[in-house]
């Protein structure tokens, strides 16, 4: 296990497509909705111990998950959680880290990753991280992890492969183009091509090559950075902190600096991947009996239903008869059935529901 090596995991969303499980004040990421007794971020915390020293994990979420993030991440000593005061998107939650691993060490290599993210193979994943990790350590270059699309999707954005790296690295391409979400009608183009992959999300570079990014491409948000610094550590973090997330705009990672910089590279990947964004990511992941209905938790009893996924606690006894295609969820006071085509229009319900009754949504 190198000892440059760390892992930073982002820990910051709400999960709003997963209501009413995920709540804001217990989003999916700190949740067993796989029903696999581990959590979404345990797993991914136990996807990288074979590859990154217990002591190099750094968490980045909100301040207010503090206590869960501890609670379910018992190796990790409150220095590795890095709360964040606002929410400012993928790329100050990078530079965050950044700053706080310059401080340990100035020649690391970094992967991060989503913490809400199903893999299959476990194993296949590994070998594609240390790949990853010798690549990035020996060159001036900022890694992506791409997925050979199975389907047309227009939930993923989507990355175009350029010129082959080499027989060094196989799979490994420079990146043409970053297309984010698209129509359908594009996203069949793309997968019929061959030659774009989805963009999971999960990055691997050397410290230096990505403060070099940010410098070239992102200088505002690493000036504010670069002045938080000194406090790091310090008596006033906290006050510091507070000011350089209320200047720091709100900005992702790939529009700020992965779609701009020359350097960008892809690994092409098929472990099994799904960041499990969706309630139908997780009913396709899941689990199916004969009729294609996909039940978690509870005892379920279902008569005349397909293409079905259910979603109850485990002491509740469910009968569903003659639906086709729903989802049907309860979670402490709330209950969701919907049409699992309908799904996208969840975000505007969970408004509904907090604008309606003033509850946490």
């Amino acid at each position: 296990m190198d000892k440059n090596t760390f892992c930073v995991i982002m820990a910051g969303g709400i999960g709003s497509r997963f209501w009413p499980i995920s709540r804001t004040a217990n989003p999916k990421q700190f949740l067993d909705i796989l029903g696999t007794g581990r959590t979404l971020i345990q797993q991914t915390y136990d996807r990288f111990k074979p590859v990154c020293p217990t002591e190099n994990f750094l968490i980045v979420t909100s301040a207010e998950y503090k206590d869960i993030v501890l609670e379910q991440l018992p190796d990790l000593n409150e220095e590795q959680i890095l709360l964040e005061p606002l929410r400012r998107n993928t790329a100050p939650c990078i530079a965050y880290a950044n700053t706080v691993i310059k401080q340990k060490n100035e020649n690391a290599n970094i992967v991060v990753t989503p913490a809400d993210h199903l893999i299959l193979n476990d194993d296949l994943f590994r070998q594609n991280i240390l790949t990853g990790l010798d690549f990035i350590s020996k060159n001036d270059a900022l890694l992506t992890l791409g997925i050979k699309p199975h389907k047309p999707e227009t939930g993923y954005g989507y990355i175009q492969l350029g010129e082959k790296v080499g027989n060094d690295y196989p799979n490994f391409y420079k990146v043409k183009t970053f297309t984010e979400k698209p129509n359908l009608e594009m996203a069949k183009v793309f997968y019929e091509s061959g030659e774009f992959y989805w963009n999971s999300g999960i990055f691997l570079w050397s410290l230096k090559s990505i403060i070099k990014a940010f410098n070239e491409h992102l200088k505002e948000v690493q000036i504010l950075f670069d002045r938080l610094e000194k406090h790091i550590g310090k008596p006033d973090e906290e006050k510091e902190l507070n000011e350089t997330y209320m200047e720091c705009k709100n900005i992702s990672i790939d529009y700020g600096v992965m779609e701009k910089a020359s350097n960008v590279y892809i690994q092409t990947a098929d472990f099994g991947w799904s960041d499990l964004g969706t309630w139908s990511s997780l009913h396709e992941h899941s689990e199916k009996d004969k009729n294609n209905n996909a039940k978690i938790n509870g005892k379920i009893l279902m008569y005349d239903s397909k293409n079905c996924i259910v979603h109850v606690p485990n002491d509740k006894r469910v009968v569903i008869q003659g639906l086709d295609g729903y989802i049907v969820v309860e979670s402490k006071n709330a209950l969701l059935i919907c049409p699992l085509e309908n799904e996208q229009q969840i975000r505007q319900f969970t408004a509904d529901v907090k604008n309606e009754f003033g509850e946490d949504y």
